[in-house]
């Protein structure tokens, strides 16, 4: 039987919530910590997932000799700054996406992991899924030719307050970072790194950017036209075009449990790809595999790619004007 690899899970969030489900389908995955920023959170918290260890700080989750990995799941302002202090503790990463606030941050984090010879993972959950897979795999071989073109949108009516992280600048608010990774990951996923980035975007009243559309120039050839929104409900469905035929991810494209293959010349077909659990699960099986096979990094995620999209998001974020007060850091 393979290893068992015991899981701190930092933040007692929303997202928090999603990968302590997911790890209870992760074969060899054992929750045995949490921490809060309080002792209340972290108490309720574990109760509701059964760990045994509850902390009132980040630093005792990250000096806790019980723990192998730490997914940090707090808000991205903070992800840097968790992530130096778990790696310099010794503890392997599992980073919520965005990796950071930007590409200056993301290289800090991946140089200490390199250094302490720890893997580090951006927790970019749908690469991971059966449907981003089989994507790939159809791509590789060939059915629907060169793949010239991808076309990806993601948006939601965000119904919070102000005062909300969701429109906050001082906790990284905008639907740039909090959904529009989605679509740029994706694409870079699927038509390699990203070499010229355009951006136009409506600001909201609270300063951070509400609608975002980019266009993005792949280094290995072909274009990607993005779009991302906090304002309105769009279809959430990305195409893969190629010179054969095209792939699509339907509704709620960064969690399909099936694609569908459009070939130029043939039958339309739709393959099912169902998820382990709540989608999150993958991420971890993946993160487990390359702990106990001594990998640094994931082939899916790798740390240049981590690092490379934060830059491609900085470049946007220079575009519209959406500058956060951690930027100065």
């Amino acid at each position: 039987m393979d290893k068992v690899i015991r899981w701190g899970i930092l933040g007692t969030g929303k997202i928090a919530r999603a990968m302590a489900e997911g790890l209870r389908d992760a074969p060899g995955a054992q929750l045995v910590a949490v921490a809060s920023r309080s002792s209340d959170g972290a108490q309720v918290f574990g109760a509701e997932f059964d760990i045994e260890h509850r902390h009132a700080s980040y630093q005792a989750l990250a000096d806790d000799v019980n723990v192998d990995v730490i997914y940090i799941a707090t808000p991205h302002t903070q992800h840097a700054e968790n992530a130096l202090m778990c790696l310099a503790a010794g503890k392997h990463v599992v980073c919520e996406k965005p990796f950071t606030m930007h590409a200056r941050q993301a290289q800090a984090v991946v140089a200490l992991a390199r250094e302490k010879k720890l893997f580090l993972m951006e927790a970019m959950w749908s690469r991971f899924l059966p449907a981003a897979q089989e994507a790939k795999r159809i791509i590789a071989s060939g059915e629907i030719g060169l793949v010239h073109q991808i076309q990806a949108d993601i948006g939601f009516v965000a119904t919070f307050p102000p005062e909300h992280r969701m429109f906050n600048p001082d906790l990284g608010g905008g639907a740039l970072l909090d959904v529009g990774i989605y679509p740029l990951s994706m694409a870079a996923f699927f038509l390699g790194p990203v070499s010229q980035v355009q951006a136009l975007a409506e600001m909201g009243a609270t300063g951070v950017d509400e609608q975002v559309v980019f266009s993005l120039r792949h280094a290995g050839g072909g274009t990607s036209s993005c779009a991302c929104s906090v304002r309105t409900l769009t279809p959430t469905e990305m195409t893969i075009s190629g010179s054969l035929g095209r792939v699509r991810l339907p509704n709620r494209f960064y969690r399909p449990d099936h694609l569908i293959v459009e070939p130029m010349d043939g039958e339309r077909r739709v393959i099912d790809t169902p998820f382990t659990g709540n989608g999150y699960t993958h991420e971890a099986i993946e993160a487990m595999r390359c702990i106990r096979a001594g990998l640094l990094e994931s082939p899916i995620m790798p740390h240049d790619e981590s690092v490379a999209l934060m830059a491609n998001l900085d470049a946007m974020r220079g575009q519209i004007g959406l500058v956060y007060s951690a930027d100065q850091a």
